[in-house]
């Protein structure tokens, strides 16, 4: 198992952002604004569904890594880190999740 973590690839991520590196995808990616970045994160994640339903593993791993990141990359933008999400997700947890869902409702 790798010891890289979605941390490491948020502190990449920021680094890349404030850069200045015109050969740098993520520097690119947020000059182009939240409208490219989300853009993007919902090719990826469309790109991710098509492999997980007709593609082989090696796809799937590959289209979830892109959707990994440029969701992080969207995150950044929103100044969401990890762990604000990691912290949703440990909330959420603390019920069932039917539970948790009829609860998203009310709100």
């Amino acid at each position: 198992m790798s010891g890289f973590t979605l941390h490491d690839l948020e502190a990449i991520i920021a680094t890349r952002v404030t850069s200045g590196d015109a050969s740098s995808w993520t520097a690119r990616l947020v000059a182009g604004g939240m409208d490219k970045a989300t853009k993007k994160l919902g090719e990826e994640a469309v790109e991710a569904v098509i492999a997980a339903l007709g593609e082989g593993r090696g796809a799937l791993v590959a289209e979830a890594a892109d959707l990994l990141y440029h969701l992080l990359v969207v995150l950044r933008m929103r100044d969401i880190s990890v762990d604000d999400v990691l912290a949703e997700l440990e909330r959420r947890t603390a019920q069932s999740g039917l539970e948790e869902k009829a609860g998203r409702r009310e709100n």
